[in-house]
């Protein structure tokens, strides 16, 4: 067995045992890349880390920061609150609030996961409450997060765009950002009608507490609009019109919520700093946001102490480790192999989507940026012929790569199933599933004829 040969294989191998047994990929990676980079690839310490992502590190550590300080301090549960108010709590516009809430969250630097793990409790709670279908608002989170996941100042954003730039190909920021919102808008769209958005508009209104109310013990508000009233046990509104909704008042953690303090204040101020620091003024998004971050920390040190335990840590190893790994493939010369073979098929837009459909598929089951990681520069000496573009082909793999994020073996599926209430989880896991699996088998053949084709870059 030829050496590049048996480093794909333990490529695989750290993917079905992180897969199968929970253990983070990163660390196993790191493991394999020590094994493989001794025994086999004859490296020294210092070759091996040669691939060690130093400036992907600082970003994945001081967004995160940022982010958990922002979570620490209440300015993420500010958001959501804001969202729904923003809309006077109407009910069909409930799924779409959380899609852009998600959306935005990411994008201005939260894992996919941790803005995933804020939202869907409050949203897959909104489902229950009025009817709305837990299929319907978790895939709502779920693609949002998606949507705003390749923002250049996001952790997606910055992952694909590092290892576009060291693997010096041809990128484009704003691309690969419109091109995950497009998609994940769209779906977003097909699922609302398919699942029963349209038929939301007949419900009523349900309103999140204003911060000048006050609660009363064991007392209610209520709240009016055509099909208002709960059905009997709570579990949603009746058909009934012009009927009067009675809800609980605002408890004293509700009204806590919904106030704007100042160290809220100052981390809203933080976040739009970041985006005008890194997109005007073309400053390291790493540093900045953990500059940001230590200034709120110094500040507020509570909040700091807290936040420095939510930093991201386990995609941090797993970000760092799966790099280093693929270091270790390209000073053994397995990618330029790797690369080759893909080329021989003879038909590149052939290759491209088997490259599209191997991302979907290890990536439903596996780490979305771990895979992503691997599959751009195994395909950097294929996109080195020019026949494919490399802007349409990167952007497809990580749309490819990402979308189906909503199967419930990966962890923004297992969330969104974890925080639906008052469901049958075995029937909402098979919903899950099925829907996972059209994603798989639809989203890879669209992008690659939408983005691939065309010849972008």
């Amino acid at each position: 067995m030829s050496p590049e040969l048996l480093s794909i294989l333990v490529l695989a191998v750290v993917f079905v045992i992180a897969t199968t047994r929970s253990i983070n990929m990163g660390a196993l990676a790191f493991a394999a890349a020590f094994g493989v980079g001794t025994l086999v690839a004859d490296l020294d310490a210092d070759g091996i880390f040669a691939g060690f992502p130093g400036d992907l590190f600082v970003v994945l550590v001081g967004v995160t920061y940022l982010f958990a300080v922002a979570r620490a301090n209440g300015t993420t549960d500010w958001l959501v609150h804001a969202a729904v108010r923003m809309v006077r709590g109407r009910v069909a516009l409930i799924p779409w609030v959380m899609f852009a809430l998600t959306g935005a969250l990411t994008a201005i630097g939260a894992v996919s996961p941790a803005a995933v793990a804020i939202v869907a409790p409050v949203a897959l709670s909104f489902a229950a409450r009025y009817s709305i279908s837990p299929l319907l608002m978790g895939v709502m989170v779920v693609h949002g997060a998606q949507a705003g996941g390749f923002s250049p100042i996001s952790i997606y954003g910055s992952i694909v765009n590092g290892i576009v730039e060291r693997e010096k190909l041809p990128g484009s920021e704003i691309t690969l950002f419109l091109a995950s919102l497009v998609v994940n808008l769209v779906i977003a769209a097909i699922v609302f009608t398919v699942c029963g958005g349209p038929k939301l508009w007949r419900q009523g209104s349900v309103d999140a507490p204003e911060p000048g109310d006050q609660p009363e013990a064991g007392g209610t508000g209520t709240a009016t609009g055509p099909g208002d009233r709960p059905q009997p046990g709570g579990t949603g509104p009746a058909p009934d019109t012009g009927t009067t909704l009675t809800r609980p008042a605002p408890t004293a953690t509700d009204l806590a919520t919904a106030r704007l303090t100042p160290a809220r204040t100052a981390t809203l101020v933080s976040l739009v700093a970041l985006v005008v620091a890194v997109l005007v003024f073309d400053l390291d998004a790493g540093l900045t946001a953990i500059t940001l971050a230590v200034v709120l920390s110094t500040v507020w040190p509570d909040d700091g102490k807290r936040a420095v335990g939510e930093i991201a840590w386990p995609t941090v190893l797993l970000i760092c480790g799966v790099l280093t790994y693929v270091g270790v493939l390209d000073e053994m010369g397995t990618i330029t192999w790797a690369g080759e073979g893909v080329g021989g098929i003879g038909v590149p837009l052939l290759a491209a989507i088997l490259l599209c459909y191997i991302g979907a598929i290890v990536s439903a089951f596996a780490s979305s940026v771990g895979i992503m990681g691997a599959l751009i520069p195994l395909a950097v000496p294929f996109l080195a012929q020019g026949e494919i573009g490399a802007i349409g082909m990167v952007a497809a793999l990580a749309v490819s790569a990402t979308v189906v994020d909503v199967s419930p073996f990966s962890t923004n599926g297992a969330l969104v199933l974890a925080a639906a209430p008052d469901v049958d989880r075995e029937r909402f896991f098979r919903q899950l599933m099925v829907y996972g699996g059209i994603v798989v088998a639809v989203v890879p053949a669209v992008v690659w004829l939408a983005m691939v084709v065309p010849g972008w870059g």
